[in-house]
Order: structure tokens, then C-alpha cells, then sequence
């Protein structure tokens, strides 16, 4: 069965501090960075196994996606992540 999964991005500097990103490229808080180990070790203890990932260019959602799938035992170089 194929399954589609949607995350979100970890809290980003400027979510802690309650101002709009829109399009900035701003980086993980720290919490940011705990949310996303704990979706990577969710998604690993679930066992969802990945074929492809999609991010944004924005560096938060790269960080959160990259993060979770190491987290997951999931990143391999060979695997295609597409930004866009």
C-alpha cells in the first residue's frame, strides 16, 4: 500500500519568537531540532521505509527533513531528496 506522509517543518528561530517567516530563510530553533529527531524516531519505531522526499529550498524544512530521516536510520546517499 502506498502511503503519503506530510511534515512539517521543526519550530524555526523565528516561530520562537512569534514573527512571520513567509519565504525568509530562517533555521531551526533548538526545540525545532528536538521536534524533528522525535518525528524521525516516530516514524522509525512505526516502520515507515521512504522511497523519495520533497522539501521546499528553505533550509528549515531541508534541516527537518534531513534530521528526521537520520534519526529514521533511513538516510542513504543514494536515496533521492527533491527540494522545489
Amino acid at each position: 500500500m502506498t502511503k503519503l506522509v506530510l511534515l512539517r517543518h521543526g519550530e524555526s528561530t523565528w516561530n520562537k519568537e512569534n514573527r512571520f517567516t513567509g519565504w525568509t530563510d530562517v533555521d531551526l530553533s533548538d526545540r525545532g531540532i528536538d521536534e524533528a529527531r522525535c518525528a524521525g524516531q516516530v516514524l522509525k519505531e512505526e516502520g515507515y521505509v521512504f522511497d523519495v522526499a520533497f522539501t521546499s529550498v528553505l533550509k528549515r524544512a531541508i534541516r527537518t527533513l534531513w534530521i528526521v530521516l537520520d534519526e529514521s536510520g533511513k538516510c542513504d546517499t543514494s536515496s533521492p531528496v527533491h527540494g522545489g
